[in-house]
């Protein structure tokens, strides 16, 4: 790739995303940036900025997922590191934003935690922030600062794409009422069908799926969601559509939270292939379902949105058919 100033460009890892970073900085053409988080005896963190960032565009890629307040900490002690280095500019990419799903008052008397870490990021010395698939499209709306919300469905619809080719019983189902929009954009995409499974959640690790509507029998069943957390809805969902008849089920998200009881339940289910990117970082934990797992990188798709931010070029013209599938 062919970058303007690429001299000013620095892209820095946090611990948890160095491989995507590295991934990222290839696709720019620029070296990973020098730095370095350590841990003190007593847990605390600290990060050294290790080369010159006076006056430079930096790019942070650090995802806040488990474990959630290291990577939240280590986020915004980044960001004052580089602020008090006299960086010219300084954005959290933020492949995968934890808190996104406390994004509204359920009840009385609870947090909107998605705002408030927003604000902390705010606060922190960020100029703006760069996000993929949050889980509420409003949470955009929760900065004070310019953000950008990249949509993953393009590079899913390519790996889709080639995956299916000419197939011509695909159904897209909707594990729950919520997903309708990303089910019908990729139905349209792919010339499949549509379904939707009307669920109950129970409780908080517990769904009770109860009807199918639409038609599923002797069908290819593909079920995109933005993230899997427990796996509860979408192995339900999966067992309700091999018991209807579908002959061959399909998982994919963007982001593989895979907590909890998750994993087992994935390799328990009749999903025969679960596809996620690499916005959380799959480790040893993924072995169980090793002969499921498909990983995408976004590494590209990342570096073009950091290519257009610091040419000051449009970010929407990059996922324009998918930009209005979200929640």
């Amino acid at each position: 790739m062919s970058i303007d100033s690429a001299f000013e460009l620095k892209v820095f890892a946090g611990r948890n995303n160095i491989e995507l970073a590295s991934s990222v900085s290839k696709h720019l053409g620029v070296e990973l940036g020098c730095a370095r988080t350590d841990v003190f005896p007593d847990s605390e963190l600290i990060v050294r900025i290790e080369e010159d960032v006076r006056g430079r565009d930096c790019f942070i890629v650090l995802s806040t997922c488990a474990p959630v307040h290291d990577n939240i900490m280590e986020l915004l002690i980044f960001a004052d590191s580089l602020k008090r280095s006299s960086a010219g500019r300084i954005t959290a990419v933020i492949p995968y934003y934890g808190y996104a799903r406390q994004d509204r008052k359920a009840r009385g008397r609870t947090p909107i935690t998605a705002k408030l870490v927003a604000n902390l990021i705010t606060s922190a010395g960020f100029d703006r922030v760069l996000a993929l698939d949050l889980h509420a499209a409003q949470i955009q709306g929760f900065f004070d600062i310019p953000t950008d919300h990249l949509a993953c469905g393009g590079v899913m619809f390519d790996y889709f794409s080639g995956l299916f080719g000419s197939i011509d019983n695909l159904t897209l189902v909707s594990p729950d009422v919520g997903n309708m929009k990303i089910a019908q954009t990729y139905a349209d995409l792919l010339g499949g069908d549509l379904a939707v499974i009307y669920k109950k959640r129970i409780s908080g690790d517990t769904i009770k799926s109860t009807q199918i509507i639409g038609d599923v029998e002797g069908r290819t069943v593909l079920m995109v969601d933005d993230m899997i957390s427990t796996a509860g809805t979408i192995c339900a969902a999966a067992e309700m559509v091999a018991e209807a008849g579908a002959t061959n089920v399909i998982a994919a998200a963007t982001h593989a939270v895979c907590c909890g009881p998750a994993i087992q339940r994935l390799a328990d289910s009749p999903i025969s292939r679960v596809v996620v990117t690499d916005t959380i970082p799959i480790t040893d934990r993924f072995n169980p379902i090793s002969d499921k797992l498909e990983v995408i990188g976004v590494g590209k798709l990342i570096a073009d949105a950091i290519n257009h931010i610091h040419s000051n070029r449009s970010v929407s013209a990059l996922f324009r058919q998918f930009s209005d599938s979200k929640r």
